[in-house]
């Protein structure tokens, strides 16, 4: 079983309990700044066991009847791929939107920040949403943005851009991912709402990085970690420091556009409800965490993860090492290498002596299983087929599938579909699993232990072909992978 560090049920209580005394101390409205993500938090499950990845949402629905969502998208970002989904921030939106109303919350509206008429695909999207029903409005560059207050908080600033109309005094304003415009659009709100004489305010819910934990907490380190290409930097809150004597933590972007909003709440209030930008934050998940020590070991191994993560990057799009090298550096802070991930070691030797790529997986109870190349599978397929066996409590010699029903799919690859590669992907080794189960033991147990691999860790040597990247994502297993190409060819299919 996997060790648990996290209260979930605490921080629920905490969280709802905090933002209610946030929305009585503004009185009117409050726009709320959801950061991270809303239903699929993977990475604060990671960092913080015990965390499922829909503790924010599940929150939320205790306000369904109390607060209506609006999503941010920046127009610069409509293409740009969500790599943990697979899928366009355009397609995410939709999504999104998708899953707030099947949890009966109301999506009110959508916000494209950053909008330029010169942006590729913003107008079609812009119409596509409205054809959908959805009320869309466009909020600009602004040019001087953060340091120029006195432009930023005027009616060429704040003021230019559209006022979204909402209807409940819980505003959550989220987004599909990072640098989208939400504290923007929030504060453009408040100017908005200062000239139509509505009372309001605003709170920032971001897990990370957390406050209360100290600065160099490998949970804070992860979080870095994760967002190395957004330049984003872990600091104390130098604002706190100086208003409390207490030294809290927060990152870059907050410190920098804090002025901004001080200057703002002084103009329309007389006087600012927040001396520092950890002020701000609602966020109670330090005051949850139930074993330090477990989540410090998940933080130590999730940055080795985007260490590797980085490394594959960099391979595949032929950049230079920057992303590698600031996740080595912290990685450095903390004193741990890739080799510190278990299950690396027990790949790299099962491909020396096989001379071919190989695939380990490290299970809930902390044993390793391996899978190598075959002529019939592929080191994941094997590793997987293995773990399941192992997890069913079936004898490693027992074929979960026969070389029989395998060479057929194998025909129907090479000589039908065109592929120069006759071993089975992950996917086909679970459809011809499924097949056999129907009239198999072994197969059927194998089968119903699949669940049982979501939060395990895999490394392979090789780097994974997008349809195992897939499956493993689906499944819920934590993949890392050498920066190393099988095929040797020039070409690769993206």
């Amino acid at each position: 079983m996997h060790k648990i560090g996290f209260d979930r049920h605490r921080y629920l209580e905490l969280q709802s309990k905090h933002i209610e005394e946030r929305r009585k101390q503004f009185g009117g409205k409050l726009y709320l700044e959801f950061g991270g993500k809303l239903f699929d938090d993977m990475h604060a499950s990671r960092v913080l066991p015990g965390f499922t990845p829909d503790n924010k949402i599940e929150m939320l629905k205790t306000l369904a009847d109390e607060a209506e969502v609006v999503m941010v998208v920046s127009a610069r970002d409509l293409e740009k791929v969500r790599a943990d989904l697979g899928i366009t921030y355009e397609d995410d939106v939709l999504r999104l939107i998708d899953a707030f109303r099947s949890y009966e919350l109301l999506v009110s509206s959508v916000v494209i920040s950053h909008w330029s008429d010169d942006i590729r695909g913003a107008k079609a999207f812009k119409r596509k949403l409205e054809r959908l029903g959805l009320k869309v409005y466009r909020h600009y560059v602004i040019k001087g943005y953060p340091n120029d207050v006195a432009h930023v908080v005027s009616d060429q600033g704040y003021g230019k851009n559209e006022y979204v109309e909402t209807d409940r005094d819980l505003v959550v304003v989220t987004a599909p991912g990072p640098g989208s415009g939400k504290m923007a659009t929030c504060l453009s709100q408040l100017f908005h709402d200062h000239k139509h004489g509505i009372p309001s305010g605003y709170a920032k819910y971001e897990t990370f990085p957390i406050w209360n934990l100290p600065l160099d907490h490998p949970v804070n380190v992860a979080y870095e970690a994760a967002t190395v290409d957004l330049d984003d930097v872990n600091m104390i809150d130098p604002f706190h420091l100086a208003a409390y004597g207490e030294q809290t933590v927060n990152y870059n972007r907050d410190v920098e556009v804090f002025p901004v909003l001080n200057r703002l709440f002084e103009q329309l209030l007389g006087q600012s409800p927040y001396k520092s930008p950890t002020d701000m934050g609602v966020n109670m998940a330090g005051k949850a965490i139930s074993a330090d020590e477990v989540c410090r070991e998940a933080s130590k191994q999730e940055v080795i993860r985007r260490w590797y993560k980085a490394l594959v990057q960099e391979r595949r799009d032929e950049l230079d090492s920057t992303l590698s090298d600031r996740v080595a550096l912290l990685m450095s802070q903390l004193g741990i290498e890739g080799a510190d991930r278990p299950v690396v070691k027990p790949a790299l030797e099962l491909e020396k002596k096989t001379k071919a790529p190989a695939a380990a997986i490290e299970l809930a109870d902390g044993s390793i299983v391996l899978g190598k190349t075959s002529p019939l599978l592929g080191a994941c397929s094997a590793m997987l087929l293995n773990a399941l066996k192992q997890l069913a409590g079936i004898d490693p010699k027992v074929n979960l599938l026969a070389p029989g029903s395998i060479e057929p799919i194998q025909t129907l690859k090479t000589q039908h579909l065109g592929s120069k590669n006759p071993r089975l992907h992950t996917d086909e080794v679970l459809i011809a699993l499924s097949v056999s189960a129907t009239r198999d033991e072994n197969a059927r147990r194998a089968l119903e232990k699949i669940a049982d691999l979501r939060g395990c860790d895999v490394h392979t040597t090789t780097i994974l072909g997008s349809v195992d990247e897939g499956i493993f994502r689906n499944l819920g297993v934590h993949v890392t992978s050498e920066p190393v190409f099988q095929n040797k060819g020039l070409y690769r299919k993206r």
